[in-house]
């Protein structure tokens, strides 16, 4: 493996860079990042771009192996990383395309809150958050499944959740795919995976996952907002997290499996973390069955958590979350593959479309997106690091001709969690939010530096290449107020 870049990069405008085919033996199409100048100084220093022209080999790829501005090194595909396959012409699939947390995603919850009612009781919401979500590396909650019910919760997504009472019908129909992924089938699961989703759905997690209380602090597209119910200085709740054991247990189990079919199907790849089978194949069609299932797991996952969230806010305000206008506004997946429709060469083409660490961003009047966002498009979340900001995009027609309808999941590392905890202290960290009127709890002191804000890209910067190069569009933007992580 190369050290940082030292290849080709060729400029096409100001937010957008080629990587050639004849970069590499192999490529089948060209690398294409979003990017600006800045950002480029740090993606340049690791492998990440190396590992945009190893995608570029995969059987089937169609127009380019895409990297989003919040583009870092990841397992096989970058995180940030995109790739088609064309699934008629023998393309494939690939379990590090779509990484270990399986539909690790996000959603945002609108209030009526302003900012002065919840300053007022702003630590006391956090403590109480803390105390109610489950977090943490391998902890379960007070949700146990078993047997049949975990089946239907595998197939049912956050349906299962909101039949249980945890949320509304009304969640389900601003939920991308409805909070669950037809075709999914419990039988390719491994009994390790099952008993690792036993205990863990309404648990928060680790790592970069979170629950935040937001303030909206700046408006770019009035109509927009108000369309949404939002408006600067209302109240949000950010919710980031996956499918926890099991979604990891699925990308394990199969990401080792296809390493064995690669020579069954004559597939070369430069890298055994690329490993992969043909969309058609009997290997390639477990995987989308246990994938669906993690993908489901996550929906109800975070269903479950926003539950938990509204619960927390009842007790605290006295006053029930409907009378709070705690609405869903959308959850997206981050990190799934998804079987859709695009456009090649003037063709509409069935594709399987990775979206790894990356965010679908489908365009008004799109057929697959909420009836309630046809006029306006697909709302696109983008969190950020506990210190700056989140925002709030909606999808664009640029993305659908570009990037099969995708921008950025996050504003992307520039430092690994090892060099973090090496070089900041938690409690400075800790004393810094305080002093920006951000109240923090954490499950393990390490996590607040793994998680620190220099750890990670300034997001205004990300979001800003996304904005400009006309992939997204903004429509407003939020400042962390409290936040608790696992």
């Amino acid at each position: 493996m190369k050290e940082g870049w030292k290849g080709p990069l060729e400029k096409i405008d100001d937010y957008r860079w080629r990587i050639p085919k004849s970069y590499q033996p192999g490529m089948r199409v060209p690398g294409m990042v979003y990017a600006d100048e800045k950002l480029l100084k740090d993606i340049e220093k690791e492998q990440s771009l190396n590992q945009v022209a190893n995608v570029a080999v995969l059987p089937g790829i169609v127009k380019h192996s895409l990297a989003m501005p919040d583009i870092h090194w990841g397992y096989g595909f970058c995180i940030g990383g995109v790739a088609a396959t064309d699934i008629e012409a023998g393309g494939v699939i690939s379990p590090g395309g779509v990484g270990f947390d399986i539909n690790c995603g996000v959603r945002l919850m609108r209030t009526d809150l302003e900012l002065a009612e919840v300053q007022a009781r702003l630590t006391e919401l956090v403590n109480g958050l803390f105390a109610n979500v489950p977090c943490g590396v391998g902890v379960g909650g007070k949700i146990k499944t078993a047997g049949k019910d975990e089946e239907n919760l595998l197939i049912k997504g956050a349906r299962w959740a909101v039949e249980r009472g945890c949320g509304w019908k009304e969640d389900l129909e601003v939920t991308e795919e409805c909070g669950a992924l037809k075709g999914a089938d419990p039988s390719k699961l491994s009994e390790r995976a099952l008993e690792r989703g036993r205990n863990q759905a309404g648990t928060l997690g680790s790592g970069n996952h979170f629950v935040e209380i937001q303030v909206i602090d700046e408006i770019y597209d009035e109509r927009i907002c108000s369309q949404l119910n939002l408006a600067r200085g209302l109240i949000t709740v950010m919710i980031h997290s996956g499918s926890r054991g099991l979604g990891y247990q699925v990308c394990d189990d199969y990401a080792k499996s296809m390493v064995r079919s690669l020579s069954k199907y004559n597939i070369s790849v430069p890298d055994r973390q690329l490993a992969c089978v043909p969309v058609n194949s009997p290997e390639g069609k477990s995987y989308i069955g246990a994938m669906a299932c993690a993908a489901n797991y996550a929906w109800a996952n975070r269903q479950c958590l926003m539950h938990l969230t509204r619960k927390v806010f009842e007790r605290i305000f006295n006053k029930g979350p409907k009378k709070l206008g705690m609405d869903l506004i959308y959850d997206v997946a981050h990190n799934i593959a998804k079987f859709e429709r695009h456009k090649i060469n003037g063709k509409e083409k069935l594709l399987c479309v990775h979206r790894k660490g990356a965010t679908r961003a489908f365009p008004a009047g799109h057929r697959d997106i909420p009836p309630a966002y046809k006029e306006i498009g697909q709302p696109v979340i983008i969190p950020g690091d506990m210190g700056r900001n989140s925002y709030l995009l909606v999808g664009t027609e640029k993305a659908m001709e570009e990037t099969f309808g995708t921008v950025c999941h996050g504003a992307g590392r520039v430092m690994s969690r090892t060099a973090a905890v090496r070089s900041i202290k938690s409690w400075v960290l800790e004393k810094e939010l305080k002093d920006k009127g951000i109240v923090v709890r954490a499950k393990g002191r390490a996590t607040l530096a793994e998680e620190a804000p220099q750890a990670y890209k300034n997001i205004n910067d990300v979001v800003n290449v996304v904005h400009k190069a006309g992939i997204g569009k903004k429509v407003c933007r939020m400042r962390p107020l409290g936040v608790i992580k696992g």
